[in-house]
């Protein structure tokens, strides 16, 4: 990157907490092979086909949206100086294209739906500006996290380690939430295979209104690492800004996590999904994100690992849904039930999130107590 500088005689721009994402993972090289945001061309193609013009598979569009009188000031100066919330340049384009898009079909192809239920569709249609711009991109320094652990890694640091750890199989997790139960079972399965290790790849961007702040679950996942075996495992945290795009951003995670030195993804059953729409139906089918994924899998350089829901059984653990004992009581174990409980205040069950993650997790939530002490725990059963 350049050295940091204010440029003169320019207009300027302060990013959203999502264009500040973007910026970062553009000039990071997490977005390869983008070198900035996204002019109109590839922009329809990649919402038509998930490709862009040169064919290279890329799912969702990353765009950079100002209003009408920041172009028209950044066109007589020449470039636009991009701010962070400090007021920081972080960098500077030289706009050449700008064009209005038709923001709901973006939504429909997308994300497959125009409900203002879906966060990104209640994104499009109140928080961005009416016209898109893209020009050379020139990043003028770091991006600060001052609330997060010193964990935040590019691709080419975590390519580093991966190389200098020896790793020939690396395994990438993603998740938005807290790593409950479950999670860490799928993690010890795939550390199963000797020959495999794992990248914790959480995303501490901007996710889903509701969601537990990045702070506490970054802490959370500094505890599940304690728990896991050193030598075979490694925490990174992605500041991405996830569109809540259900099998497209699933795809879009696999070829992120590609570009960090992964060989495989696991690729949750209802991954990047949103819940339900305003008819109380999912906005996406359970497997489907897996579906699409598998589907592009010959030219992903990514092997999707899609592995099964699992529930919890008291007396034998943690089992996919299919091989439940006939009569067994499965307990559901999501990332949802977790955040209920911590905000009810109500006990967590060690099975459901380990006693030192629901420590790190508790300052989130008023009231929350740890396994073993306080409220009757509440389970969900099928």
């Amino acid at each position: 990157m350049q050295s940091p500088r204010q440029p003169s005689n320019r207009s300027s721009w302060v990013l959203s907490p999502r264009q500040l994402c973007d910026l970062e993972l553009i000039a990071s090289g997490a977005f390869a092979p983008l070198d900035s945001f996204l002019g109109q061309a590839d922009y329809e193609s990649v919402c038509e086909r998930m490709r862009l013009q040169n064919g290279s598979l890329w799912p969702v569009p990353v765009t950079l949206d100002i209003p009408e009188d920041t172009l028209r000031a950044a066109t007589r100066s020449g470039a636009l100086t991009l701010l962070d919330a400090q007021r920081r340049a972080v960098g500077v384009l030289a706009i050449t294209e700008a064009w209005q898009p038709d923001r709901r079909a973006e939504a429909r192809t997308v994300l497959g739906t125009t409900d203002p239920v879906h966060p990104s569709v209640a994104y499009l249609e109140t928080a961005t500006n009416p016209w898109y711009v893209t020009g050379r991109l020139d990043a003028l320094r770091d991006i600060a996290h001052p609330d997060l652990p010193p964990l935040v890694r590019t691709p080419a640091e975590v390519r580093s380690e991966i190389a200098q750890r020896g790793w020939l199989k690396v395994v990438a997790f993603n998740t938005r939430n807290p790593m409950h139960g479950a999670h860490r079972a799928l993690v010890m399965r795939a550390l199963a295979d000797a020959a495999a290790a794992v990248l914790l790849h959480p995303v501490v961007g901007p996710t889903r209104p509701g969601d537990v702040p990045a702070t506490a679950r970054a802490r959370s996942y500094q505890a599940v690492l304690r728990s896991l075996p050193p030598d075979r495992s490694m925490l990174a945290l992605l500041p991405l800004a996830m569109r809540m795009a259900g099998p497209r951003e699933a795809l879009w995670h696999a070829v992120i996590r590609r570009n960090f030195g992964a060989t495989d993804f696991v690729v949750g059953r209802d991954q990047a999904s949103p819940g339900k729409d305003s008819r109380g139906r999912p906005f996406y089918e359970q497997y489907a994100a897996q579906d699409l994924v598998r589907a592009y899998e010959a030219e992903l350089g990514i092997r999707p690992l899609c592995l099964p829901e699992l529930v919890y059984v008291d007396g034998r653990g943690y089992l996919p849904r299919a091989e439940v004992p006939p009569g067994a009581v499965a307990r559901t174990i999501s990332g949802t039930r977790l955040r209920e409980l911590l905000t009810a205040g109500a006990e967590v069950p060690p099975w459901l999130a380990a006693p030192d993650v629901v420590a790190e997790l508790a300052g989130a939530f008023s009231g929350a107590t740890p396994p073993g002490r306080g409220a009757v725990p509440v389970l969900a059963r099928d």
